[in-house]
């Protein structure tokens, strides 16, 4: 079956406090997003990667393709006015025939392997596949009146990306107007009255917003990919 991996990175950076959106921060002497487009590129080399940014980033990014010698073939996709339409911007330019697609941030540069193919071969057979991991913390709901009730974490999952899909259902599902709890791929899909599976994600698959993430993912670098 013909793969691909849509990588959407438009945010500004705001909660970085740097001079430029995070994505292209560098890690290891690189920006974050090659690191995150490397990870589907060793997963499959056949893959076809697409990358959504921001129309006036795209100088940039090519720029900082040239100046790190990046040799991994990617088509370039100018975003939308809000992650959904950067997303449906993204998977309208797939070719034709692709029958999986994996839907990612790129700022998650460390998404594992084994994720990456369990979404892949999950979504095969039934329809997607969303990336979650367990919470760690205890869990309290805020009610109307200020009060609160205990959860029970164990009912629920913290959600990451990829999340995958067959590409006709996703296509299908981008074709409705866009709602405000579409906080995911997953909430797009659901609203076409499908049931999403989940599959277990990796711990060290966080999404990097604050310069704490940053060093954090500096750290990870270093323990994950020795010599980076």
């Amino acid at each position: 079956m013909k793969k691909a991996a849509v990588i959407v990175a438009g945010g500004s950076g705001t909660r970085m406090g740097a001079s430029m959106p995070k994505q292209y921060l560098p890690i290891g002497g690189r920006p974050i997003l090659m690191h995150t487009l490397d990870a589907f590129h060793t997963f499959d080399p056949s893959l076809e990667l697409i990358l959504v940014l921001p129309g006036s980033d795209h100088d940039t990014w090519k720029l900082l393709c040239q100046a790190h010698s990046y040799q991994v073939i990617h088509g370039l996709v100018k975003g939308g006015s809000s992650r959904f339409q950067s997303v449906k911007n993204g998977l309208l330019s797939l070719s034709g025939d692709t029958d999986l697609v994996a839907i990612h941030d790129g700022v998650r540069p460390f998404v594992a392997q084994e994720v990456i193919r369990e979404s892949f071969d999950t979504a095969t057979s039934t329809g997607s596949a969303i990336a979650v991991i367990p919470l760690k913390d205890s869990l309290r709901k805020i009610e109307d009146k200020g009060n609160s009730t205990h959860q029970d974490r164990q009912q629920f999952r913290l959600v990451q990306t990829p999340q995958t899909f067959q590409t006709k259902k996703i296509l299908q599902a981008f074709e409705t107007e866009e709602l405000p709890h579409f906080t995911d791929d997953a909430t797009v899909f659901e609203h076409m009255g499908w049931e999403v599976t989940l599959i277990p994600g990796n711990l060290e698959n966080i999404k990097i917003t604050t310069q704490e993430d940053l060093a954090y993912a500096a750290y990870l670098l270093q323990e994950l990919q020795p010599g980076k």
